[in-house]
């Protein structure tokens, strides 16, 4: 009888795990579905949100071994800054991040999020972000008076890329621009960006370059705190959902110690200091 009663308490241990422990991402997001729709935005409907999970899903099998709370807090990120991420877009990008031995999913913009998010704004009326090859002609001045930038592509032949550049124009007439040569952005990319050996930083360098100057000239912008705080959503880890996921507590990385695994292209380091671009 005792041997009875032991194997039932058992089952009804292994049931209870089975039923309240997700086996699987798709198994954690069912779990969730009540948090996440009071979590998601007016314009994101249940449906299209589980679409575009979906989708992310597919376009790396290695988000699915992402904890399943950072690939969740990446998506609804995305989802409140109106962004659809892993898709040609290019607006952001969720990628995979061996933090302590964990592998986590880290939020990222892509270039044309951020400028989509500084059009939304309402204080950009034109913004954009170049790369200069090395048989284009350009030029570039600042100046006390007025800032000079001249840039005339070569139609073939352009070589490799040497510099690039951001400028915008405010609704008030006022503008800025910025220049960063190639090895500014790899050393910057180096210094502040924890996935630079990963994602999109190898496959999609010169994206990323155009994000980088472009966060570095548009902190001269006169933007308002709504377009702040969602750049600082960039490079991100979160662990938890609210219908204010600017609140959710975010997970850094503290050391700068990381290596790159050969076969996977994941970062394997320990978590640390917020990224800059």
């Amino acid at each position: 009888m005792a041997n009875e009663k032991a194997i039932q308490k058992a089952a009804e241990r292994s049931t209870a795990l089975s039923t309240d422990k997700p086996v699987t991402m798709q198994d954690y997001i069912k779990k969730m579905q009540g948090e996440i729709a009071k979590a998601l935005p007016s314009v994101m409907t249940p449906e299209r949100f589980t679409r575009i999970t979906l989708s992310a899903l597919s376009s790396n099998r290695k988000l699915q071994e992402t904890t399943p709370q950072s690939f969740l807090g990446a998506m609804m990120t995305a989802a409140q800054l109106g962004v659809e991420p892993n898709t040609p877009l290019g607006q952001a990008y969720l990628i995979p991040f061996r933090n302590k031995g964990v592998l986590e999913c880290q939020f990222q913009l892509g270039y044309k999020g951020l400028i989509d998010l500084a059009h939304r704004s309402g204080e950009v009326v034109s913004i954009q972000a170049n790369v200069v090859y090395e048989n284009d002609k350009f030029d570039y001045a600042f100046g006390l008076e007025k800032d000079e930038l001249t840039h005339v592509p070569t139609r073939e032949n352009r070589g490799q890329p040497v510099y690039f550049y951001a400028k915008y124009r405010t609704k008030d007439g006022g503008y800025g621009f910025e220049v960063m040569s190639v090895e500014d952005i790899r050393a910057h990319a180096q210094r502040y960006s924890k996935s630079f050996g990963n994602g999109p930083w190898q496959t999609n360098f010169e994206e990323m370059a155009k994000k980088t100057v472009l966060k570095r000239v548009l902190k001269y912008a006169p933007l308002k705190s709504d377009f702040v705080r969602a750049v600082a959503q960039d490079e991100i880890i979160k662990h938890e959902l609210s219908e204010d996921m600017y609140s959710v507590p975010t997970v850094y990385i503290e050391e700068d110690d990381y290596t790159v695994d050969d076969a996977t292209g994941e970062i394997i380091g320990d978590p640390g200091a917020p990224a800059e671009g």
